[in-house]
């Protein structure tokens, strides 16, 4: 007699994977990822890390610089209210509703 074996394998039908599937255990036994077209070359690994690093140091060096002229402008919006707050004539205060009674 031929004897039936429970396990089988397909491929899976979003990813490419091969998986081997028992149908007593009612479980996935394994999976096979297929080969990747874009993995990235792995002597070009440090190129690619220090380009990741010269990209973090200049966002880093924008944020600073950013921060620093931040003060300036800062200092400037104040020093233009305080400008208008002495040019500008000191009238009465405004009404208040509870003071119309």
């Amino acid at each position: 007699m031929a004897k039936i074996s429970s396990e089988f394998e397909v491929a899976c039908p979003c990813c490419g994977a091969l998986l081997k599937i028992d149908t007593n255990l009612k479980r996935v036994l394994s999976h096979v990822e297929p080969e990747r077209e874009d993995k990235p070359d792995l002597d070009a690994a440090q190129r690619i890390l220090a380009e990741e690093a010269a990209r973090r140091e200049a966002a880093f060096q924008q944020s600073v610089q950013a921060e620093r002229t931040r003060g300036d402008a800062l200092s400037k919006r104040f020093e233009e209210a305080l400008r208008q707050a002495r040019e500008e004539p000191i009238g009465p205060p405004p009404k208040r509703d509870f003071d119309l009674d």
